[in-house]
């Protein structure tokens, strides 16, 4: 059970290429034919059959039998690309682990089918069954190139799939047949987006939310520095009739954070520091958990997700209640650095956070640091480019005109999100916390395409300062790199800016073609709205480029994935809670980090109130014969607490990287 929560990583290549689950702690695979070979750099390859992958650098290459396999730097990590001669996709899938690790005996949780992608055909994807405890993630996903089938095996430690996941970009986003190229639309002229292709695009979204019954959704569209469209589909709150139109606030989660980084580049222009200004120069009380890693951090590096510092929200989404702009920053003496300065991709929603109240702090620097860096957002960023409406107040939002977020209930029938974990973001209001249209985004986005002019042709920023933001600092797949608040994808040949931005039942995308001066912003107001704005770029494309029509049916098997993977999952718990097993809690459990948990039942329902916000639990029996309680509140479903198995009562619960014991207090 996935969160998307900021900018999750769920939104890059694993989400639209593998279902991961978890299983058993693994054995290692049989002596390999070849020897294996740790690699300087990443390296093109080939599989048995002479499909081309690429293999990340640090990683160790092996060849048994027909199978390929990429183990990570850690132990106990593996993708393993096998090719196979089969009559069906279940055949070779079994024929697959027969190459690659025989004594495997996981259960598949759900299997769905996918559309044909580069030059891949009969594409299915498995999701397996284990527990909690092996902190171990394995999915599969079997392809057939019109020769042969080939199968990718994902059987990895979590942590390690975490913090590696642009090195598996790198390896799977350049997974493709033998003498298969992708398609390309660099150097073609785009199409005008004229009403046909405007409708187009319309029938996409409209087709998308009944598939992902995401309850409404706000597009704006800039060509050629004239906004022509700006409006809504479906309702801004479920159960009401009343569209959504250009006006419109939803919160826009991390799209926050380039905003942020605009805020940075004014003041690189005003020589009140530069990217390169060493953090501590500015922001004194600035710590890492790693003093070495502290001392290394630019002003550039706090924001480029390259640092090492690996994801750490739930501490935030336990106890924003306590959380305040200042504590935030104490916060980050906690962290440590799981992989090398520079060394890989790990999104981190509080370093973000940093940013944006040094730079506050610079320009105002006897504020409490929240209240500097909403004063210098709106000094800096939200006046002088006309966002008139964008804001960080949560009563002024709510009191206008606003989408109310919905996600689907234990049962997948969509229902009102619980909107009291979304003020989880604003102590750390830098990386997520905005308000705002998509008619004010798109002033933002125009100016971005016009290299930082303003309508009037008056310089807003400077080309340099603005440009450097897009930058690659560190790459989440070999076409694709992350800059300060920014992506750039290349896949299709042609330099896509964007960034996406997910929140409780709040998801959303802002996309520039800087070649082609075309810009879209689109903002959804339900789970899983994320599938809609990622597959909308896809389609942007498609219809600026005539290109091959994919779009719609990825889209259509994202929906029914995600809604099996739900059924599946519904199916392992038990609603309501197992009253004997409730009976044996303790009342209250505490936790150093996460805080407290409460227990409670009523009318035969468990209950864990966790002081800022409160769900139903039901309980789960996990293969190993533990058993979990999992919150199942609409928007904050899936949390797992596993019962501890010593003698003083115990839960836990576990990010990718880190676990919290929750203790009888």
């Amino acid at each position: 059970m996935k969160k998307i929560v900021l900018g999750s990583f769920a939104s890059l290549l694993l989400a639209s290429c593998l279902a991961v689950g978890q299983t058993q702690a693994p054995s290692l695979p049989a002596a390999s034919s070849q020897p294996a070979q740790q690699l300087a750099a990443d390296t093109p390859e080939t599989t048995v059959s002479g499909n081309t992958f690429i293999a990340p650098k640090d990683w160790s290459v092996s060849v048994k039998g027909t199978a390929t396999i990429l183990e990570a730097p850690e132990a106990n990590s593996w993708i393993a690309l096998v090719d196979v001669s089969a009559k069906s996709d279940d055949e070779a899938l079994a024929e697959a682990w027969k190459a690659y690790k025989p004594d495997a005996k996981w259960p598949v949780k759900v299997s769905t089918d996918l559309p044909d992608r580069d030059g891949w055909s009969k594409r299915r994807n498995y999701d397996y069954l284990t527990s909690p405890n092996e902190k171990r993630d394995v999915g599969a996903l079997v392809m057939y190139s019109g020769t042969g089938w080939t199968v990718v095996i994902f059987d990895m430690d979590e942590a390690v799939a975490e913090k590696r996941g642009g090195q598996i970009g790198v390896a799977l986003s350049r997974l493709l047949p033998k003498g298969y190229s992708r398609e390309s639309f660099a150097g073609k002229q785009a199409n005008p987006l004229d009403q046909q292709r405007m409708a187009e695009l319309a029938s996409f979204i409209e087709q998308g939310q009944k598939e992902t019954q995401v309850p409404g959704v706000a597009l704006a569209l800039v060509q050629n520095g004239k906004v022509i469209f700006a409006d809504g589909f479906g309702v801004k709150e479920l159960g009401a009739t009343e569209k959504p139109d250009g006006d419109t606030l939803f919160m826009i989660a991390s799209n926050t954070k380039a905003l942020t980084t605009l805020m940075l580049a004014k003041l690189v222009q005003q020589h009140k520091m530069n990217w390169d200004t060493q953090v501590t120069t500015l922001y004194p009380e600035f710590k890492l958990g790693d003093a070495a890693t502290t001392k290394s951090v630019l002003v550039k590096h706090l924001i480029c997700a390259c640092t090492g510092m690996p994801r750490q929200d739930l501490e935030w989404l336990f106890e924003y209640g306590k959380l305040t702009p200042d504590t935030s920053m104490q916060m980050l003496g906690t962290m440590q650095p799981t992989s090398k300065f520079g060394e890989l991709f790990q999104y981190s929603n509080l370093m973000a956070a940093a940013a944006g109240y040094t730079g506050g702090h610079v320009l105002y620097p006897n504020m409490e640091v929240g209240a500097a860096y909403d004063k210098a957002m709106q000094t800096l960023v939200f006046d002088p480019l006309g966002m008139t409406e964008t804001t960080f107040n949560y009563d002024k939002a709510l009191k206008g005109d606003h989408a109310s977020p919905a996600s689907p209930d234990i049962d997948g029938k969509m229902a009102k999100s619980l909107m009291a974990v979304n003020y989880s973001v604003i102590p750390v209001r830098p990386a997520g916390a905005a308000w705002s249209s998509v008619d004010d985004m798109m002033k933002y986005v125009s100016m971005e395409l016009a290299d930082g002019k303003l309508p009037d042709g008056a310089t807003y920023i400077p080309e340099d300062p603005l440009l450097e933001r897009r930058k690659p600092q560190v790459y989440m797949s070999k076409d694709e790199s992350y800059g300060m608040g920014l992506m750039v994808d290349n896949t299709y040949g042609v330099p896509v800016v964007h960034h996406g931005g997910d929140l409780i039942g709040y998801h959303s995308d802002m996309i520039w073609l800087p070649q082609q001066n075309v810009g879209a912003v689109i903002l959804t107001n339900g789970d899983p709205g994320w599938l809609i704005r990622t597959r909308f770029r896809r389609k942007l494309l498609e219809v600026l480029f005539d290109g091959r029509p994919e779009a719609a049916n990825l889209l259509a098997a994202d929906a029914k994935t995600y809604y099996a993977e739900l059924a599946a999952d519904r199916k392992l718990l038990v609603v309501p809670a197992d009253a004997s097993q409730s009976a044996k809690l303790a009342k209250h459990y505490s936790n150093a980090s996460l805080g407290n948990i409460d227990v409670s039942v009523s009318d035969g329902k468990t209950y864990f109130d966790f002081g800022e916000w409160k769900s139903e639990v039901a309980t789960k029996k996990n293969p190993d014969g533990t058993l979990s309680f999992v919150t199942i509140v609409p928007g904050m479903s899936g949390f797992e607490f596993v019962v501890g198995s010593g003698a003083k009562k115990t839960l836990i619960t576990r990010d990718a990287q880190h676990e919290y014991i929750f203790e009888e207090k």
